[in-house]
């Protein structure tokens, strides 16, 4: 098992802003106005140059494209961002090179261009194989086109596979998430990233909610769909190592897992987030004013510094989710603040209401405590 602690590699994230169609609950930046498409692209492309030496000639061990939809995106744009990170950064050999993809967008073309150029790594936004659940969302694939993307995947050398499910939808019957967990489980993805839905609200599903036009599913219903896919899942050799994703032995995500161990990483695009382990930079979430500004050489971004209270709180808020656990010692030893004594009657609660263990310092979430991991994270946040 791989150690949660800081290391000494870093990530790069190109966040690519458009989408074919709004899915309805998504609240990440994006348009569906292609019009600065290549503009942005360039504009990309120059970021990345100006920011050389970011990441002080750490080598990068994961490179993500997520959005957004990367896959709407040309083989030829694809592979000029790749190559522009290459010529800047120096890459592990071993590097993870993800695309996120949407079955719609998938071809053997696409798969024989991403895996001639070195992406190694598909996440295939599936979310659904039911037909009614997919429209519900304004997904613009099918449950068959889902299958058939897997299949030409496999056709066309892919073996490292994440499939993204969706759960706790209003829409969502006990029956179509059991298909939706048998079906995946023939496909036998290297990972799984089950996501439960949160209604935003400047979303479809967010107006529709406040309108009264929909109503939240049960939360019963809900919690029972989780742990129905922890269990399925584990019992197929899944190893659940965070709270919303599994995967087959030594298969875990580089890149998210660079997250959840402190690791630096650098956000290319409009909308995009870096972290050295000082501060958190965010890109200007407008792809005019982003084209606009790189065009003249300036970096659009606010910055936030980072607080001793911030570390700490984003370090539990990210590992109390994960197989790893909150380790109190190490949070001791790196900042003296023991937290351990600070909460002991906290932790003694949440230990007898069975939400959580304790092992040689480290907090360890049941699957009944993760169902309350925002809450319990919370509790345990320190002040400046």
């Amino acid at each position: 098992m791989i150690s949660i602690q800081e290391n000494s590699h870093a990530a790069i994230y190109l966040h690519i802003p458009f989408c074919k169609q709004a899915c309805h609950y998504c609240a990440f930046h994006f348009s569906t106005n292609l019009k600065l498409k290549s503009l942005v692209i360039k504009s990309m492309l120059k970021e990345i140059k100006l920011r050389q030496n970011d990441l002080k000639g750490m080598p990068i061990t994961s490179i993500y494209f997520g959005g957004g939809t990367p896959s709407l995106l040309s083989l030829s744009e694809i592979d000029q961002l790749l190559n522009q990170v290459v010529r800047y950064f120096p890459i592990a050999p071993s590097a993870e090179v993800t695309l996120e993809a949407n079955p719609d967008d998938i071809t053997l073309e696409k798969l024989q261009g991403w895996h001639h150029m070195g992406i190694n790594r598909l996440s295939i936004g599936i979310q659904s194989f039911n037909d009614t659940v997919l429209r519900y969302m304004n997904r613009a694939h099918t449950g068959a086109m889902a299958q058939r993307s897997i299949a030409w995947a496999r056709a066309a050398g892919f073996n490292n596979l994440n499939i993204d499910l969706m759960y706790g939808l209003s829409v969502t019957t006990t029956q179509d998430w059991s298909a939706d967990l048998t079906q995946v489980l023939l496909l036998a993805p290297e990972h799984i990233s089950a996501y439960c839905l949160t209604i935003k609200p400047k979303t479809v599903l967010g107006y529709w909610h406040q309108k009264g036009i929909m109503v939240e599913a049960d939360e019963t219903l809900t919690v029972e769909q989780f742990e129905w896919a922890v269990e399925t899942f584990c019992k197929q050799g899944y190893v659940h190592y965070e709270i919303s994703n599994f995967c087959k032995p030594e298969k875990y995500s580089r890149h998210n897992t660079n997250y959840w161990k402190s690791g630096p990483y650098i956000g290319i695009g409009p909308g995009a987030h870096s972290y050295n382990r000082l501060q958190r930079q965010s890109n200007i979430d407008h792809n005019g004013i982003y084209v606009k500004a790189i065009q003249y050489g300036k970096l659009p971004y606010t910055e936030e510094i980072l607080t001793i209270a911030n570390h700490v709180n984003e370090y539990i808020m990210t590992n109390i989710r994960t197989c790893w656990g909150c380790d109190f010692d190490w949070i001791y030893k790196k900042y003296a603040i023991d937290l351990m004594y600070i909460q002991k009657d906290y932790l003694k609660k949440i230990i007898l209401r069975g939400l959580g263990y304790m092992n040689d310092h480290t907090l360890y979430l049941t699957n009944s405590g993760k169902l309350l991991a925002d809450q319990i994270a919370s509790d345990l946040f320190v002040e400046d």
